[in-house]
C-alpha cells in the first residue's frame, strides 16, 4: 500500500525520468474532475454543462448562491464556475469570498464568468485575483466560445 506522500515522491521521480508524460498525467488528473457550475440562466447552464460533459467532467449546477455553498461543502468540487449577478446584482462576489476565506477550501479554483459588463459596462477583469475584492482564479465575460470555456477549465485543473 502506497502512502500518499511515497505516491508524491514517486510521481516527482517519474516526471523528472519521463517528463513527456507529464502532460498526459495532467490531462488524467483534470479528466472526471468534478465541476460545479453556479449561475441562475438555464441557457448557459445547460450549454456549459453540455461542453464539459463531451470532456468527460463530471457536472452539478446551482441556481443561487446559498445553494452553491452547500454543494461546495457537499459535494467537494474539483473547480467552481462562479456567475457575479445571481439573486443580486453582486452576490457571486460574496460567494467567492466566503469560499476563499474558508481554510478548507481557499485553494478551489473558481472561475467567474458573467454578463456584468455587457449589463453595467462595468469591468471586474483587473480586480480578479484580490483576496478582498475579487477572490477568483480566473474572470470571463459572457458569452464565451466553448474552446475558451475548456481550456481555462483545464489550466485552472491542471495549476492545483
Amino acid at each position: 500500500m502506497f502512502c500518499s506522500a511515497t505516491l508524491g515522491t514517486f510521481l516527482e521521480w517519474s516526471n523528472e525520468r519521463y517528463p513527456e508524460k507529464d502532460e498526459r498525467r495532467s490531462r488524467l488528473v483534470s479528466a472526471n474532475a468534478k465541476i460545479l457550475i453556479v449561475d441562475d440562466d438555464p441557457d448557459i447552464v445547460e450549454s456549459m454543462k453540455v461542453i464539459l460533459e463531451s470532456k468527460n467532467y463530471q457536472v452539478s449546477v446551482a441556481k443561487t448562491g446559498e445553494e452553491g455553498l452547500r454543494k461546495v461543502r457537499g459535494e467537494a468540487p474539483d473547480l467552481v464556475i462562479l456567475d457575479v449577478m445571481l439573486e443580486t446584482g453582486d452576490k457571486g462576489f460574496d460567494v467567492a469570498r466566503e469560499i476563499k476565506w474558508d481554510p478548507q477550501y481557499k485553494h478551489l479554483p473558481i472561475l467567474m464568468l458573467t454578463a456584468i459588463k455587457e449589463k453595467t459596462g462595468l469591468d471586474f477583469m483587473k480586480e480578479a485575483g484580490d483576496e478582498q475584492w475579487l477572490p477568483v482564479d480566473d474572470y470571463c465575460d459572457k458569452p464565451l466560445h466553448p474552446g475558451e470555456l475548456v481550456s481555462k477549465v483545464e489550466a485552472l485543473l491542471n495549476k492545483r
